[in-house]
């Protein structure tokens, strides 16, 4: 049957790292989760997985489309599951790794079917355009209060497309997704990575700093001609435009990226919180070694017992 490893946590925690060595233990490979790492020339301000991580382990779903392209959670799945099913029968497991919530459900438990008008869409795209963002978020939060809570409230079209199910179906979004989960031929072992406050802060201001030395400015400037996709409605590349435009200092906008991806930070673990099947391990910078090597052997175990249980 195989068994596929999820490793889940908010963004800077270790992810990518993790599932890398698993996958090098496992002799397997690792499925993306991540939204905004499906783009092409959007390396590094995703925080993309290095040349050298890419050499470790094969990734699947990372660089493949182009920033005008859309890709959803419900295409995700589609495309998802059959890799993760072959990967399993294959290799005995498979690992899937990455911060986009909906992603990890959709793989994992399936979407349920949501209503679509597209007029509705339509009417609401024109009103995205003319009045922003907030007067959306503003109805949402009235409508749907767990969904606009946990979600990533600077993506307009996943706002967009929230309202939509809101206001066609009559109920709130965040109520279709407690259905039966759909079978699955595969086991799944969850694994949740989860820095101590500080900790966290911390890594992200010296990730943001990182990828600003690496170029993140040339490459948001070479995205300028995209900034109107939805790809690039994110955190960081949507404050750069901003310091492009002119509007304010390059130090300014290092520290709102910073300030907005802490508050991202706060939105993953709210919704990956909710599984009480994964198994957390906490860290501070004087543990992450040890922690991290534990939720290695950890998953390597869990994976050689399940797949020898013959169940």
């Amino acid at each position: 049957m195989g068994v596929v490893v999820s490793i889940v946590g908010p963004t800077a925690s270790g992810k990518t790292e993790l599932a890398v060595a698993l996958a090098q233990h496992l002799q397997t490979e690792i499925v993306n989760a991540d939204a905004r790492q499906v783009y092409r020339g959007m390396a590094i301000g995703t925080a993309h997985p290095s040349s050298e991580e890419l050499a470790e382990a094969k990734h699947h779903f990372v660089d493949f489309l182009a920033p005008s392209e859309l890709f959803s959670a419900g295409a995700f799945e589609a495309q998802a599951v059959p890799v993760l099913t072959g990967l399993c029968a294959a290799r005995g497991s498979a690992v899937l790794a990455g911060g986009s919530g909906m992603y990890v459900e959709a793989a994992l438990r399936g979407l349920d079917p949501l209503p679509a008008n597209l007029a509705l869409r339509t009417t609401l795209n024109a009103r995205l355009k003319e009045e922003g963002l907030t007067p959306l978020m503003d109805k949402l939060r009235t409508l749907d209060p767990i969904h606009a809570e946990r979600m990533d409230a600077s993506n307009p079209q996943r706002v967009v497309r929230a309202l939509e199910v809101c206001l066609t179906s009559g109920k709130p979004f965040s109520s279709f997704h407690h259905g039966k989960p759909k079978p699955r031929p595969w086991r799944v072992v969850s694994i949740g990575l989860n820095p101590e406050r500080r900790e966290l802060r911390e890594r992200i201001a010296r990730r943001a700093h990182d990828m600003m030395e690496a170029g993140w400015l040339e490459e948001a400037k070479a995205l300028l001609p995209h900034r109107h996709e939805n790809a690039l409605n994110t955190v960081g590349y949507k404050e750069l435009f901003e310091h492009l435009d002119g509007t304010c200092s390059l130090d300014q906008t290092v520290e709102w990226i910073v300030t907005r991806t802490r508050q991202f930070a706060k939105r993953q673990m709210t919704w990956f919180k909710k599984d009480p099947t994964t198994t957390w391990f906490d860290y501070t910078a004087d543990t992450r070694t040890a922690q991290m090597a534990e939720a290695l052997a950890f998953g390597v175990e869990q994976v050689e017992a399940l797949n020898n249980s013959g169940f």
